[in-house]
């Protein structure tokens, strides 16, 4: 019976489980290069799969602009109150430093004229009343060294007080920073992944992504080829509020066509999709947020059916892409990484929404 007895299953020795996780790391990697030589194997994806993936991605890494151009206002901002705060504790302690220095110096003086005591100085006195009034110089002379004893104690704490709020703000400007790295990182993920796939393509088939692509409905036929086209100056509306600012706006959108789109960019080689409308409004005068999450409240909400040239038009649901209004069912935009400002229908991406700057 013994014979039959199935052996004692023994623990595994911590050297024996390192072995065995390292040979279940290994049979994973095995198995992963396996299916990544499957994968490899598969047809090679439709150019209708391609388009529809890098559209997502390209979407998301819009979104994620959008974020890192928000972080990177915060951080901007946080930044400036590092260098103000830095400059005042910097004053501070030069007048701490010169309030030091003068109490020092009347506390020397002091020592020096004040050793022998007062009814010693009197008898020896040879002026009595010349005495009595460096007497009252000398009472003068201790109230302005307790004045100085607390301007001394002021100027310490207003220094300490700087010192913590600043290292405050550069933990604040530090974790800002962070963020801005992590969303930077998404960014050139989802582009590179982006980038794989359009690889894939053919010349032939790339061309045809990029005429299917909405974004790339460029000028007008009329307009001749790396042309401009004017701006309709005689189809832009009063717009209540401001119709020469807005006008002014468009015609700044129009210069901006054929300019590269680059993420986080402002201006004036190249320009992301809110920072082409931030800076058309900008020279017409008017102050905009910096993305499209915070510019779709920087006005007045406005329909569809009541869009007038000028205003901000919004898509997908995340409010992640921004363009201006031009008038007839057109808009002016920075579409996407690769591309360029160009026209382009309102009808083609997602509505969100639309505002008409203050």
């Amino acid at each position: 019976m013994a014979s039959h007895r199935k052996p004692r299953q023994r623990p595994l020795s911590g050297g024996t489980a390192r072995t065995t996780a390292a040979t279940l790391a290994l049979a994973g990697a095995a198995t992963a290069t396996a299916f990544e030589g499957t994968s490899q194997a598969d047809p090679r994806p439709t150019p209708s799969q391609v388009k529809s993936e890098v559209d997502r991605l390209y979407e998301e890494a819009e979104a994620a602009t959008e974020q890192y151009n928000g972080a990177k206002e915060k951080a901007d901002e946080a930044e400036r109150a590092l260098t103000g705060l830095r400059e005042e504790t910097a004053r501070k302690t030069d007048q701490l430093n010169t309030a030091r220095s003068a109490l020092g110096t009347l506390a020397a003086s002091q020592y020096r004229s004040g050793s022998l005591g007062t009814a010693v100085q009197l008898a020896l006195a040879a002026d009595p009343q010349e005495y009595l009034s460096q007497a009252s110089f000398i009472t003068r002379a201790g109230d302005r060294n307790a004045a100085g004893i607390t301007t001394v104690r002021r100027r310490l704490d207003e220094v300490g007080k700087l010192r913590e709020q600043a290292a405050g703000q550069l933990a604040d400007l530090r974790a800002k920073q962070d963020e801005l790295s992590a969303h930077k990182a998404v960014i050139e993920d989802k582009l590179a992944a982006a980038k794989r796939l359009l690889a894939k393509l053919t010349a032939e088939e790339r061309a045809a992504y990029e005429a299917q692509t909405p974004a790339a409905s460029a000028s007008p036929a009329a307009a001749p080829s790396g042309s401009t086209p004017p701006p309709p100056w005689g189809h832009l509306p009063a717009v209540a509020g401001g119709g020469s600012r807005a006008a002014r706006a468009v015609a700044f959108a129009y210069t901006a066509i054929g300019k590269p789109y680059v993420w986080g960019a402002t201006g004036p080689g190249s320009f992301d999709c809110s920072g082409l409308t931030q800076a058309a409004w900008r020279s017409a005068g008017v102050s905009l947020p910096r993305t499209t999450y915070t510019q779709i409240n920087a006005g007045r909400r406005v329909s569809r059916d009541q869009l007038a040239p000028g205003d901000l038009v919004f898509f997908y649901s995340g409010v992640t892409h921004v363009g201006l209004y031009i008038g007839n069912g057109q808009m002016i935009h920075a579409p996407r990484p690769g591309s360029t400002v160009r026209l382009a229908p309102v009808d083609s991406m997602p509505w969100a929404g639309a505002s008409r700057p203050a």
